[in-house]
């Protein structure tokens, strides 16, 4: 129930900051947004000050797979945003995470920009159909890969899924791509995330900004 609790509030969270994704608007808003939702729900923002990441939410934006620190750039037209809400909430004396994530597309998108955000949910609702007990961690990969490669995509191998309830991040590593070597069966009760970042083309490789956070292609 702790956990439920934690994936509620988040996804009222995202859905408060999502609504503000337009143009014009910074990332330094949405965060703004997202940490007064937080405290609200008497929630703590779980990205403020994990590692050092300063702020509340993660804002990527175009070619940033994950991690973008909030700033004052505004939203443009035809740009496509990730949001990324993790909530720490309390229940019955524990503590649970919850972390979800949406990319919208704002204003007039290219072509290009809406294939690759379908081709990512389409990775994800396949990867959702075999969660149930039984099925291997590993196998999810395959399946992703397969169908980012039907798309003329990519999956980027750096970043993965993971395991999370009283922990952030934690046992199992989810990994989205094919081939990969993750350890351990899907069991009643397991919670965890599953978040496939896809590239457009045949590149599956990342790089870091300075900042030791902001992942971009």
């Amino acid at each position: 129930e702790g956990m439920r609790l934690a994936g509620r509030y988040g996804r009222e969270v995202l859905d408060i900051a999502a609504r503000f994704v337009k143009v014009g608007v910074t990332g330094d808003e949405i965060d703004r947004i997202v940490h007064a939702a937080c405290l609200e729900r008497k929630c703590y923002p779980s990205p403020l000050n994990y590692y050092r990441f300063p702020k509340s939410v993660c804002v990527s934006v175009n070619e940033v797979i994950c991690h973008g620190i909030p700033d004052c750039r505004p939203i443009q037209d035809g740009d496509i945003v990730n949001l990324d809400v993790t909530v720490y909430v309390e229940y019955k004396g524990k503590f649970y995470h919850g972390d979800l994530n949406e990319t919208l597309l704002v204003g007039n998108c290219d072509e290009e920009s809406v294939k690759l955000v379908k081709c990512a949910y389409d990775c994800l609702k396949a990867a959702c159909e075999m969660i149930k007990p039984g099925t291997m961690y590993r196998d999810l990969g395959a399946t992703i890969s397969h169908v980012a490669a039907a798309n003329n995509c990519s999956v980027v191998k750096g970043y993965c899924g993971h395991g999370i309830g009283t922990l952030f991040h934690t046992t199992p590593n989810v990994p989205h791509y094919k081939k990969n070597k993750a350890v351990g069966i899907m069991r009643p009760g397991h919670t965890f995330t599953i978040e496939p970042m896809i590239n457009l083309g045949a590149s599956w490789q990342d790089t870091s900004w300075p900042d030791n956070w902001t992942a971009v292609t």
